[in-house]
């Protein structure tokens, strides 16, 4: 049987660094929102067979979003950090039969809208059928200092350093349970819950393209991005 591929989006984050009167996900950035755009990425990609958007259960603005785009699940069960909600919305999936434990969940970011198709791809293609499954992530490039008192106070070796993105790719059996045996409080990525487990997921190389929408200034790069696709 066909192992499927579905694509999470938590979107329960209110975006307070980004400094709107809305969540970074509701911003509107080419005429569509930032959510919009990073839904569209998986219904248009031909090797996704679901997408879920999971929101807070207050969120006012998620409602009629899902009758915009055909297939796609709008869930009102997003949790308090965004390791819970990723986790609300695999146990979810597990318990409605809408995926088996043996089925990929891609996890993604919703303010990672300009995550390239072949990126995707390459994710499915190196990951999808590995027991550990993988992240996209790109090496570092920069130089890193480490901060004490507002000064440096040591240099970091880069050499083996990676930046993590998304999505990121595991099985929801394996998802499932590294979330429910992870303190979900330090758990900023869904790679470090399996981790835990003793799983060594893969890197997949990424896309510098492939940026999250944190910071006000951020908006003018993801344009730019948009407008060359």
């Amino acid at each position: 049987m066909k192992r499927k591929n579905i694509a999470l989006i938590p979107a329960a984050g209110i975006g307070a660094r980004f400094g709107t009167d809305k969540p970074k996900q509701y911003v509107e950035i080419g005429g569509k929102t930032v959510l919009e755009h990073t839904v569209c990425i998986f219904q248009n990609h031909p090797s996704i067979d679901m997408t879920v958007v999971v929101v807070s259960p207050e969120d006012v603005l998620a409602d009629g979003f899902q009758t915009a785009f055909a297939g796609v699940e709008v869930w009102k069960i997003g949790g308090r950090t965004r390791a819970e909600t990723v986790r609300n919305g695999v146990e979810k999936l597990l318990e409605t039969g809408l995926a088996s434990a043996d089925d990929n969940i891609l996890v993604h970011d919703a303010a990672r809208c300009c995550l390239p198709s072949e990126a995707l791809t390459r994710l499915i293609e190196q990951a999808g059928n590995a027991a550990e499954g993988g992240i996209l992530a790109i090496p570092v490039a920069d130089t890193l200092k480490r901060a004490e008192g507002g000064r440096i106070s040591a240099t970091v070796e880069r050499t083996s350093l990676w930046q993590a993105q998304t999505p990121q790719l595991f099985r929801a059996g394996l998802l499932c349970r590294a979330l429910a045996a992870a303190n979900l409080e330090g758990i900023t990525d869904e790679a470090s819950a399996v981790e835990k487990l003793g799983v060594r997921p893969l890197l997949i190389q990424g896309d510098v393209r492939n940026l999250k929408l944190t910071q006000p200034q951020d908006a003018y790069i993801v344009r730019l991005l948009l407008d060359a696709v």
